[in-house]
């Protein structure tokens, strides 16, 4: 029997696609900007290493240390890479959202 997929939340998600929208850039003020250019809400850039640690934890990202560079004052960035398994459990959130989705919309024209 395979292992049962840690779930993730909406934030865990949202983390994760703007880890994929940043490709080889994908470090803590990267991903915060991107999610800022997606959301209309603020996000808090100390929620997002949280959740990056988070889901490293959970096995759907991994991360390495670049170089240090004098740009950053001599400092690395901790970089992130999406799993196989983030993937996976991408897919299968959408797939339930969309199904749930399914028919719902004529009920979301409705006057309350």
């Amino acid at each position: 029997m395979a292992a049962e997929r840690p779930p993730i939340g909406e934030f865990e998600q949202m983390v994760l696609l703007a880890v994929l929208q940043t490709r080889d850039d994908a470090y803590g003020v990267s991903v915060h900007e991107e999610l800022e250019r997606h959301t209309v809400r603020g996000v808090a850039r100390g929620a997002v290493y949280l959740t990056l640690n988070r889901l490293e934890k959970k096995g759907l990202l991994t991360s390495v240390l670049s170089e240090p560079t004098a740009e950053r004052g001599g400092r690395a960035k901790r970089c992130y890479s999406a799993t196989k398994e983030a993937i996976l459990a991408l897919r299968e959130s959408r797939r339930t959202l969309l199904s749930l989705w399914d028919g719902v919309e004529p009920l979301l024209d409705r006057r309350w």
